[in-house]
């Protein structure tokens, strides 16, 4: 890459960066761009996306949050190392609206024919009542202020009001939409959110054996719990918030005394 004074962004991976830094990607030979290679070892470039916490340049990635660096991989192979996403792990406080993300938003009022949501960012989210599946201008959905909705955003950058929608591409609501009345909601920090996110999340399997519950999570830092009783969601709650100060085997513990219970 063109840029100097910087730092492979493999070597980095899970080191502490500050903003600023520059990360430089593997080179590729394009000086033979005309020919179609046919052998099978010329593999295809690898897709790269860059997430949170880090910004295109000239010299490959910068670095604009302060956290440990990431790195996911595409799949196996060569080319699917070079690709993959890359992004910053930061515990930072207040949300950003990403587009894709999915999160938890509050109604707080109704424009027209678009709901107003408090989606904990600096600005407020706009839904407009067609955005459910299965609504229509005689068939509109029952929205009411004061409702919890789960969806995705839409669209979310810097220089535009954040929109969201409760379908997927498909037009299908893949279980996003209005959350029932009942429940508790919470917040936790950005980082625990992630890790209760994450495939095969350990918290959520342990807690899956002690009392079954119906759980919600926005990477808003919101989370909405519903158990079969008014005891059993607030033992849930708590030991959700603490997880984040708890050791594995502090876990473990905690967890073995409420099922001996």
């Amino acid at each position: 890459m063109a840029g100097g004074g910087g730092a492979p962004a493999e070597s980095r991976v899970g080191q502490v960066v500050l903003p600023g830094d520059v990360l430089l990607l593997p080179a590729y030979d394009e000086q033979d761009t005309e020919r179609l290679p046919l052998g099978t070892s010329a593999a295809p470039r690898g897709r790269l996306l860059c997430g949170p916490g880090l910004r295109r340049c000239a010299g490959g990635l910068l670095v604009t949050k302060c956290g440990l660096l990431r790195h996911r991989r595409a799949g196996d192979g060569a080319a699917a190392a070079a690709g993959g996403a890359y992004w910053v792990d930061s515990q930072q406080k207040r949300y950003v609206p990403v587009k894709g993300d999915h999160v938890i938003g509050i109604v707080t009022g109704k424009v027209g024919d678009v709901f107003r949501l408090d989606v904990g960012g600096s600005e407020q989210a706009s839904l407009s009542y067609l955005a459910f599946e299965g609504a229509t201008k005689r068939n509109r959905p029952n929205v009411q202020v004061g409702d919890l909705i789960y969806g995705q955003f839409l669209v979310a950058n810097k220089d535009m009001e954040p929109e969201m929608v409760c379908i997927d591409s498909s037009g299908r609501a893949s279980g996003m939409g209005v959350i029932g009345q009942d429940g508790f909601l919470f917040k936790v920090s950005l980082g625990l959110i992630r890790k209760l996110l994450a495939p095969k999340c350990e918290i959520i399997q342990e807690l899956s054996q002690l009392y079954p519950f119906e759980l919600v999570l926005g990477m808003n830092g919101r989370i909405w719990v519903k158990a079969k009783t008014v005891q059993q969601t607030l033992i849930i709650v708590n030991i959700l918030e603490a997880c984040e100060y708890m050791t594995a085997e502090q876990r473990k513990q905690a967890l073995a005394k409420l099922s001996g219970n």
